[in-house]
């Protein structure tokens, strides 16, 4: 027995792609992984112990390109499949597991061509363009979000890091924000923090900012023009953000499926701001669910103004009809909603199928 994994191009498909192989490992199952020197992809992967072999394609994404850039990505795409069908039976590859994203094409297709069971994780509350295409054609595919085409959709909890889990606590108060950018940060979430910052450090709330580490200069200068640097953890980015979810009482996020459960099962609550340019809008469905159960706040992007934060601060402070914080009752909702183990859940439900 012997699983390829592929997919990536972005830090939450190419997480999908690490808990899985965490899990593989831990159940003493050889894994190889395929993806594309585009992307993330080698960032992550190209040193890792996980894999006994890694692959990288020069391949690229369709989606959003003219005519002629679109057939250059297919004939790449078509031309690794190729290579991947060769790795495929080299290997002796006996399943494989596809997380989404441009870069998992190749590997996928292969695996079509070679009669290999197809497995698919789907990140997203909205399907992109690959997994809808070989959604039908795949053995069974994994999500979060319940889909209404059921078909050969198994609904697990998200594979999130157990340390996630580890470092959640209910929130009872709210004396530190933790503003959440991302790598490559968020220019309307940076704009959100700076503009707050004076406000929130007035109150006595501490504020920890990451910024990406392209803006991470200017918002030092802004910072220190404001007087607040000293008052502001700043970083670019940081190695233990599950250490910076525990300290936080609430969080400025951008909604893309990984960091969205990652939040869930740490019990922070979050007021979400949906990428407004994110394909098919599914940053704003990644999050619908949890708006309709109360667990979070959403502000579309261009209603960022920074009354919201406090407006929300305000909601957040009173009691529910049992008397307790809303603030409190989300916390402990949020932990509830979603399960440990969710990569075991799927590797074990593959090697019973």
């Amino acid at each position: 027995m012997k699983f390829a994994l592929t997919g990536g191009g972005t830090g939450g498909h190419l997480s999908i792609a690490k808990a899985l192989a965490i899990e593989l490992e831990k159940q003493g199952i050889e894994a190889i992984y395929l993806g594309s020197t585009y992307g993330q992809d080698k960032e992550w992967f190209e040193n890792s112990p996980l894999f006994s072999e890694r692959y990288f394609f020069n391949t690229q994404g369709v989606v959003n390109k003219s005519f002629f850039k679109k057939i250059g990505s297919l004939f790449l795409q078509a031309k690794a499949a190729f290579k991947a069908k060769e790795i495929l039976k080299k290997h002796q590859i006996t399943h494989t597991i596809s997380v989404g994203g441009f870069s998992a094409g190749p590997a996928s297709f292969a695996s079509l061509l070679n009669k290999i069971p197809l497995y698919i994780h789907e990140q997203n509350a909205i399907k992109g363009s690959l997994n809808r295409y070989l959604s039908p054609k795949a053995k069974a595919v994994f999500s979060s979000y319940a889909f209404k085409d059921k078909g050969n959709h198994v609904l697990t909890s998200y594979p999130v890091q157990n340390a996630f889990f580890d470092f959640a606590r209910t929130r009872t108060e709210i004396k530190h924000i933790l503003f959440l950018g991302g790598s490559q940060g968020a220019k309307a979430i940076n704009e959100f923090a700076l503009l707050n910052a004076p406000k929130l450090t007035k109150q006595g709330i501490k504020i920890t900012h990451i910024c990406g580490s392209d803006a991470h200069e200017r918002m030092r200068f802004f910072y220190q023009e404001l007087g607040l640097l000293d008052k502001i953890d700043l970083f670019a980015f940081h190695n233990n953000i599950t250490e910076v979810m525990h300290r936080a009482d609430l969080c400025v996020s951008r909604a893309g499926a990984s960091s969205v459960w990652e939040l869930c099962a740490n019990g922070l609550p979050t007021i979400f701001i949906p990428y407004p340019f994110a394909s098919n809008n599914h940053q704003y469905y990644n999050v619908l669910e949890f708006e309709k159960e109360n667990l979070c706040y959403v502000v579309p992007q261009n209603e960022l103004l920074p009354k919201k934060l406090f407006e929300v601060i305000r909601k957040l402070n009173q009691k529910d009809d049992q008397g307790n914080k809303n603030l409190t009752t989300i916390s402990n909702k949020l932990q509830q909603k979603i399960a440990k183990d969710g990569a075991k859940t799927i590797i074990e439900t593959i090697l019973n199928t």
